[in-house]
């Protein structure tokens, strides 16, 4: 599929209906802010909620991305398998259309 963005892993969740794209750091770079609107562009006829997420080998990696990653994605770090660093939003862990106004 010539010039349209890949991703690395690509996870889906039936439970929940969520598709998880996962990029490593180490070979397509962070979700930045373009990187983000051409992977929204690529999945805009998807019918399931997106997730965001960047992973990292270690702690040291990420912090010379930090600064370029995108708000509203997560960051996944091999050193801490166990936790997830949530950029900003009101939904942990959770794609952003499901949020509602109250």
């Amino acid at each position: 599929m010539e010039n349209y963005p890949t991703y690395d892993i690509v996870a889906y969740s039936q439970q929940k209906n969520w598709i998880y794209l996962i990029e490593a750091v180490h070979s397509s770079g962070v979700i930045s802010n373009v990187r983000l609107l051409e992977l929204k562009k690529l999945t805009e006829k998807c019918q399931a909620d997106i997730i965001f997420i960047t992973a990292f080998l270690d702690n040291s990696t990420f912090r010379k991305f930090a600064a370029d990653i995108a708000w509203e994605t997560e960051v996944w770090i091999a050193d801490a398998p166990d936790h997830i660093i949530h950029f900003d939003g009101e939904k942990f862990l959770g794609p952003y259309s499901q949020i509602t106004d109250t």
